[in-house]
């Protein structure tokens, strides 16, 4: 099981954001990644934000292990001729270590507050994301790429230098069971979702089929989960933490809340942690993903190897 690390980059300055990345990868983290996001999505919009690309550029080349990415990136925001060359680009900074994360986009705000196109729904995004997706793939591969599509034109598009990885890996983050779980077996080596062990277990068992249908091995793709935890010597104490915090980010009283999107996944002892990432290493999940948020748990990311030994016992 590899644990991951995702910053919510919001109400937050840089060196704050770039201590806590690089004491994730001190205590032991697999993965590191930033949101991709121009407005606060989480309590008030009007909250700082910092942009998700650049942050991770500047962060790449103070790391040496960590693989990095993006959890994820609104297709919407960027031409895929652009996506690719920022990939490429970060996978050359950081020395091979870069994941391309991405997603449909759904924070429509963002869009109105920039003049971005939202499109006319989600199914449309969906299909713009398809059709990047397949460009972006020819791209990085070291195709010449001209193509008139029903979203995006390219003429003799090429994205040099290569990256520096053979094949530079693409998640796809979302549970959509028609469109992006379609496009998820079609093009993915990475699928990222969110929710109980159940939840996950009935969306893996839709992109299996997807698969079969396509003739792709389901096995081809990694699942990962994104979860809330804490690690604390008790629960309360857990729960204590995980409540300031939301408070701190405008979500109030997120334990007693109906939408579990805002509650916390696991908040206790690294046994108790455990026994909850076990579940879905169970169901095949290859790597849980940690959300962090300003203030950033430094506790919970220190006690890392404490949940990784209590896994392994």
């Amino acid at each position: 099981m590899r644990f991951g690390a995702a910053f919510w980059i919001q109400r937050t300055g840089w060196p704050a954001l770039r201590d806590a990345a690089l004491a994730a990868e001190a205590a032991g983290f697999d993965t590191l990644w930033f949101d991709d996001h121009l407005l606060s999505d989480e309590g008030d919009w009007r909250a700082a934000k910092l942009e998700g690309w650049t942050a991770l550029a500047a962060l790449a080349p103070l790391t040496s292990r960590v693989r990095l990415g993006h959890l994820v990136a609104a297709n919407t925001f960027r031409n895929p001729g652009l996506t690719a060359k920022l990939a490429t680009t970060l996978d050359h900074v950081s020395g091979g270590r870069f994941i391309l994360g991405l997603g449909g986009g759904w924070f429509e705000r963002e869009h109105e507050a920039f003049g971005l196109d939202f499109g006319t729904g989600f199914g449309e995004r969906l299909a713009r994301l398809e059709e990047a997706v397949g460009l972006i793939e020819r791209l990085l591969a070291g195709e010449r790429v001209t193509h008139d599509g029903r979203f995006y034109r390219m003429v003799d598009a090429i994205c040099e230098p290569r990256p520096v990885q053979a094949r530079l890996p693409l998640l796809i983050g979302g549970s959509g069971r028609k469109k992006t779980l379609r496009t998820t077996a079609r093009h993915a080596d990475l699928w990222n979702g969110y929710g109980s062990p159940d939840r996950i277990a009935e969306t893996s068992a839709v992109l299996r089929e997807h698969c079969d249908e396509i003739g792709r091995p389901f096995e081809a793709i990694e699942r990962t989960v994104t979860m809330d935890v804490v690690v604390r010597d008790s629960v309360s104490a857990a729960h204590v933490q995980f409540n300031s915090l939301m408070e701190s980010q405008g979500l109030h009283g997120p334990l007693d809340s109906a939408d579990d999107e805002l509650d916390v996944d696991a908040a206790g002892p690294p046994q108790l942690v455990a026994d909850y990432v076990r579940t879905f290493e169970r169901i095949g999940v290859a790597e849980v993903i940690w959300i962090f948020r300003n203030p950033f748990d430094a506790e919970t990311m220190r006690r890392l190897p404490e949940v990784r030994a209590a896994l392994a016992a």
